[in-house]
């Protein structure tokens, strides 16, 4: 191909470069972040040659141009822009930066969270065994083992704000052991214990503001907020004084300063403030839940899924660990269980009911990973991508939240949701296991009945799976086609029956010129594409106009009916396959409108280019005048 002619096009069609806030690629696609999305011409892009699909995640837009071809568009792409290359880790930044400031702030705090999940897990599920079996030997609690291990089951808790502000120095840039400092004071042995103090033990006045406000001297034990805050402030104060304070100062004079002033304001202003915040926070979520008949819960089952889908559930976090904190009952944790089954139990639907190969083998393993209480593989790789599974999932989630809510269901802690969740749910085991069975069981059947694979194999207006007349009348054709026709792995046969065309004689510059790949094309007499021989649909395109097949003996084709086709955005053609699927020679791929499109304006000659054609040390066109299905149409010799 033309990777520059490919990159020129593409920069245009993002809007210039002056439009291109920053530029990298990985293994198949180009990842952009724009400075502004409402410049960019998506269809253009879509039909420019090379480009095999475009779309939008994560604030990057992401052009798929395929391995071995997207390093060479993307070195030309960023010196016609006129930027440097950066990395996937750059790009990630530039399109976080550019996201609102609520998205900003929520990401921050899943940032923070994310890498101390892992410690939090461990103990809670610790935490969660001991729960089970002391009540299932209950002289177990007596013992000097149990003691040693309940002291390891509270640990994560007992420290978390350590733990919250060596994670959150670590993302604002700042040292990390001067933000467990500031960790360790807000649970300075000094302070009374924030349970202790919950419990109404006496504490004093720790400053004062004028006798208008006396700050006690209680600690932080289980806030989130506070740290988090505290841990920004000192990271802010600490890198300015590294710009200000002379090197030969910077040492000692930094780091004093820094603990100095982010102490003081963090026990006398940060923490009474944040904190009381945050009890604000804890008291409306536990009300939204505590709403009668479970109506709270069933909302909040509901929109689960779409917050995963936004990229802010990380914030559920610090309820979940602030519950803890108040009163050791997580009621959050149920929610997001119902939720996460719910999207898995919708995607198992779509693994049974599909008649896709490849999306059954996604979606299988995707489902399987939702019951373990991950839920990308399953919402982003099969519901979102198909809309009807997603919404199935949120009705399931719905109502297994419900459930839980009705039932009073809690975890002793976080971390962890689905079947793991039974670990620290076991002083509510039953209720948590009628919350999953009914998340999955409402999420499955609403996703079986409404699910159709016309979201995989759309076929231009019917139901986009084929009746049985339908069906019966293509076995009829492709029996019509003979199969016992001679067949050699170096020769490529007919996929259209029509007039064999040279490739230079094609009415289009790329295909004429040969830039996509060597071949001949056919000037078809009827609207159907079939398998030249065995082998694997490698790619499909959205609007059918085109498609990628891989051959068992090796040999990678593209068939593009007609020229600039990809204009009619699907209309007048029909997918009888999908994307991954195997097929057998003489087996109907695609079937077309010759008579529509031609009305249109678009010519249908149909370039048959064999993509791999280093290869080969020879190729040419075999056939001369009319060809039927499956004769010889390309001779080949291989390299």
């Amino acid at each position: 191909m033309d990777y520059r002619k490919c990159a020129s096009e593409i920069l245009t069609g993002i809007g210039g470069k002056e439009n291109l806030a920053s530029a990298a690629h990985c293994a198949t696609r180009l990842r952009l972040v724009i400075a502004d999305n409402g410049k960019v011409k998506k269809s253009m892009l879509e039909g420019i040659d090379g480009v095999k699909g475009v779309f939008e995640a994560a604030g990057q837009l992401q052009i798929i141009i395929g391995t071995g071809t997207v390093n060479k568009v993307y070195d030309e792409f960023i010196a016609l822009a006129g930027v440097e290359a950066a990395s996937k880790e750059d790009v990630k930044a530039a399109a976080a930066a550019q996201a609102p400031w609520y998205k900003r702030a929520i990401k921050t705090l899943g940032d923070i969270f994310v890498p101390i999940i892992p410690a939090i897990v461990a103990t809670g599920l610790l935490n969660g065994l001991l729960g089970g079996l002391s009540k299932a030997f209950p002289g177990m609690a007596d013992s000097y083992l149990f003691g040693l291990l309940d002291m390891f089951s509270n640990t994560a808790l007992v420290f978390l704000p350590i733990l919250i502000a060596v994670s959150a120095a670590k993302i604002f840039g700042g040292n990390i052991f001067l933000g467990a400092v500031i960790g360790m004071i807000m649970i300075h042995p000094n302070l009374v214990n924030a349970w202790s103090a919950g419990s109404g033990a006496e504490t004093d006045t720790l400053w004062s503001w004028f006798g208008l406000w006396n700050i006690q001297n209680t600690g932080y034990q289980g806030h989130v907020i506070p740290v988090v805050i505290a841990v920004l402030v000192m990271c802010m104060i600490e890198k300015k004084l590294h710009k200000v304070v002379p090197e030969t100062f910077d040492l000692f004079v930094t780091p004093l300063v820094s603990v100095l002033v982010t102490g003081f304001f963090t026990l006398t202003l940060i923490g009474p403030v944040f904190s009381q915040l945050e009890t604000w926070v804890l008291s409306g979520a536990k009300a939204l839940i505590a709403i009668p008949f479970g109506i709270g819960a069933f909302i909040m089952g509901g929109v689960y899924a779409p917050t995963v889908v936004a990229g802010v559930h990380h914030m559920y976090n610090a309820i979940e660990l602030a519950m803890l904190a108040d009163n050791g009952m997580n009621t959050w944790m149920p929610i997001a269980t119902a939720a996460n089954v719910a999207q898995g139990a919708a995607a198992l639907a779509v693994a049974f009911k599909t008649r896709n190969k490849k999306l059954r083998s996604m979606a299988l393993p995707a489902s399987l990973s939702a019951f373990m209480g991950i839920t990308e593989p399953a919402i982003f790789g099969v519901n979102v991508r198909y809309g009807k599974p997603l919404v199935a999932g949120m009705i399931g989630g719905a109502c297994g939240a419900a459930v839980a809510s009705l039932m009073k269901v809690y975890a002793t802690a976080n971390g962890v949701t689905g079947i793991f969740g039974f670990l620290i749910t076991t002083e509510t085991f039953v209720g948590y296991l009628l919350t999953f069975v009914i998340a999955t069981v409402v999420a499955f059947v609403i996703s079986y009945l409404i699910y159709r694979d016309e979201e995989t194999v759309a076929d231009n207006g019917s139901n986009g799976v084929d009746s049985a007349a339908e069906k019966s009348a293509e076995k009829t054709a492709e029996a019509a086609i003979n199969l016992d026709k001679e067949f050699d792995d170096n020769c490529v046969y007919a996929p259209l029956k029509g007039t064999a065309v040279a490739m230079a004689d094609v009415p289009d510059e790329t295909f004429a010129a040969e830039v996509l790949g060597l071949g001949a094309a056919v000037d078809p007499a009827e609207g159907k594409v079939v398998a030249p021989a065995d082998g694997e649909v490698s790619t499909l395109f959205d609007t059918h106009h085109a498609i990628g097949l891989t051959l068992d003996n090796g040999m990678e084709l593209l068939i593009h009916i007609g020229i600039n086709t990809v204009e009619l955005n699907g209309e007048g053609f029909t997918a009888h396959i999908a994307d991954g699927e195997r097929f057998k020679r003489g087996q109907t791929l695609i079937t077309f409108d010759k008579a529509f499109i031609e009305s249109k304006g678009y010519k249908t000659v149909t370039p048959v280019i064999i993509t791999n054609p280093d290869d080969y040390a020879e190729v040419k066109k075999a056939a001369n005048g009319t060809v039927e299905f499956l004769d010889k149409l390309i001779e080949t010799k291989k390299g």
